[in-house]
């Protein structure tokens, strides 16, 4: 029972059903369910094993947080206030090079903060920039890379699933999660706005023709009631949402309530149809369920990394590298990286968590800056050729024929770069991610 033999028979399995693309709960439960089922000897107990697990893995009322906040962020993405908020900003930086793609990056900080998902980011910007990028002649593989790029900073502006669902897992205050990806954050957020300004400067053909017309253009049309309403709705959920968290006033499961009513609140203010209001119900659920049933995976994983004793075989793997707790990183990094070609960011934090983090444990790095580097780089895994997440769904939700795969991967390998760049800043001072939390 167990051993290293077992160890390796099972990553093997589930590395040949992710290549094979079976969808990765039923890669990831099968693979755990019958193992277990080996290691226990009873194809009967590891039946009641994956009852109880089902039960116990999300009875507590903490993960109610995920389809909340979901929930939060397809209300206002309903609504039209994301928009809105993109067309305030972009009024706004009518004199600053690379204004749109700026827009897009600032944009997306925000919509991030109310999605927390970075693929949903990318498709809605897909939809709502790149129209307006393409009419004042941005190049496209900046246009897109642009896009693609900024959608990054949705997994780590709080309140993020991804930080949500590596708590659960590394069993972290969500909370504390969620403040120390606000530095981190506004830091992506601004070396994307720095890149983009200085190759704007450098390259200003690049950023379109007819920026120098804009602000004439902009002067003629002010910002509707509609428009405000959004705008300002919007960022004033993030200030109660966040501000709740910060001052200890609510729960983050209690703040995704509220900030899910304050969603409703704004979308009838705004006008939003019931039929668009149900939209966002429905597309709630087919995102949150999902994750609800990679959560109990993740638990019967969990249970045979446990019991199979899988944990310690992977942990004097990366021992045999020393104790050197960069060499270490640069090979989880690497791993983030390859896993991010062919699975999403969930799945990815499901399957190496519970690994990656006793090994970072052992080696005395602080769990939460631990977190922080892990979301960035896996984030940054979606964005890595041939199959990064995030670069697909940015063409799938794109319906310009010349909006190839080839010019988006492109154009995101800048803010690869800085992600890259981010995740080694955090490591080497990772008081960006403990300071906030150290003041709750």
């Amino acid at each position: 029972m167990g051993g290293p033999e077992f160890a390796i028979a099972i990553i093997s399995v589930l590395l040949i059903l992710i290549l094979l693309s079976v969808p990765i709960v039923i890669a990831l439960g099968s693979a755990s369910f019958f193992g277990l089922a080996y290691l226990v000897g009873s194809f009967d107990v590891a039946v009641s094993l994956l009852a109880n697990t089902a039960y116990e893995s999300i009875r507590s009322y903490v993960f109610a947080v995920i389809p909340l906040f979901v929930l939060m962020g397809e209300l206002i993405s309903k609504s039209g206030a994301a928009k809105d908020l993109y067309v305030l900003i972009n009024r706004s930086l009518s004199k600053i090079p690379g204004r749109l793609s700026l827009a897009t990056v600032m944009g997306n900080a925000v919509f991030g903060a109310v999605t927390g998902v970075s693929i949903a980011s990318a498709a809605a910007f897909s939809r709502i920039a790149y129209p307006e990028m393409v009419a004042q002649k941005y190049n496209k593989a900046v246009a897109l890379g642009s896009i693609a790029g900024s959608a990054s900073l949705g997994m780590l502006i709080p309140p993020s699933i991804l930080l949500i669902v590596w708590g659960v897992i590394a069993e972290i205050s969500i909370g504390k999660l969620f403040v120390a990806g606000i530095i981190p954050g506004i830091l992506l957020a601004l070396m994307f706005g720095v890149f983009i300004i200085v190759f704007a400067i450098v390259k200003p053909k690049l950023f379109g023709e007819v920026e120098k017309d804009i602000t004439k253009e902009h002067k003629k049309h002010k910002s509707t009631k509609s428009e405000l309403i959004g705008s300002i709705g919007v960022v004033a959920l993030i200030i109660v949402v966040l501000g709740g968290i910060w001052f200890g006033i609510f729960t983050p499961t209690e703040s995704a309530g509220i900030g899910a009513l304050f969603a409703f609140i704004l979308a009838i203010f705004k006008k939003t149809s019931w039929k668009e209001i149900a939209s966002a119900v429905l597309e709630t659920g087919k995102i949150s369920a999902p994750i609800l049933f990679l959560l109990i995976a993740a638990q019967m994983y969990a249970r045979l990394l446990a019991m199979g004793g899988i944990s310690e075989v992977v942990q004097s793997f990366f021992t045999y590298f020393g104790d050197d707790f960069y060499t270490i990183l640069i090979i989880m990094v690497v791993t983030w990286f390859v896993l991010g070609m062919f699975i999403d960011s969930v799945s990815i934090i499901l399957l190496t968590v519970p690994l990656f983090t006793p090994i970072a444990g052992t080696l005395g790095y602080d769990p939460i800056a631990f977190a922080i580097i892990g979301i960035v780089a896996i984030e940054a895994g979606l964005l890595t050729p041939p199959l990064g997440l995030c670069v697909y769904t940015v063409k799938g939700s794109v319906s310009d024929p010349e909006a190839t795969l080839g010019k988006i991967f492109l154009g995101s390998i800048p803010y690869w770069i800085i992600l890259i760049i981010l995740v080694f800043l955090v490591a080497f001072f990772p008081s960006l991610a403990t300071w906030l939390p150290s003041l709750m």
